[in-house]
């Protein structure tokens, strides 16, 4: 599967602000009434990130977690979820845009469209905060 969005930023700041664990906090969750309270992240081949998301009333919390086999900065990284489903994430520059390309292996449990529609919802909050 296969979501994106455009930044109005430059390729340094969107890429900081998508792989630096003091700004993943601010942006990496679906819904208003998620979060994201802590984030870590070696931004290296063979290293691991683990991102805590939660929800605001206490009621779930779980680790999405990732090991990357390849990190290509400003431009890709690969990383495989601690599931083993692959996930490939690109910036491209498009004139004064930097294009976020996400492509994922979706997993058995929830809709495909549900799937999609969450991933989404993310990179559009992660958009948000990278243009404010």
């Amino acid at each position: 599967m296969t979501v994106k969005t455009s930044v109005k930023d430059t390729l340094e700041n969107v890429w900081n602000k998508f792989t630096q664990p003091e700004h993943v906090v601010n942006w990496n969750f679906a819904s208003d009434d998620w979060h994201c309270p802590k984030a870590e992240n070696l931004l290296e081949a063979g290293k691991n990130f683990t991102y805590t998301m939660a929800s605001k009333d206490g009621e779930m919390s779980f680790d999405f977690v990732g090991t990357y086999e390849e990190v290509i900065p400003m431009k890709q990284f690969i990383y495989h979820i601690s599931d083993g489903r692959k996930v490939t994430v690109k910036f491209h520059k498009l004139d004064d845009n930097i294009i976020v390309t996400e492509n994922f292996f979706p997993e058995n449990i929830h809709s495909l469209e549900l799937q999609r529609d969450g991933w989404q919802a993310i990179l559009e909050n992660f958009k948000k905060y990278a243009e404010q």
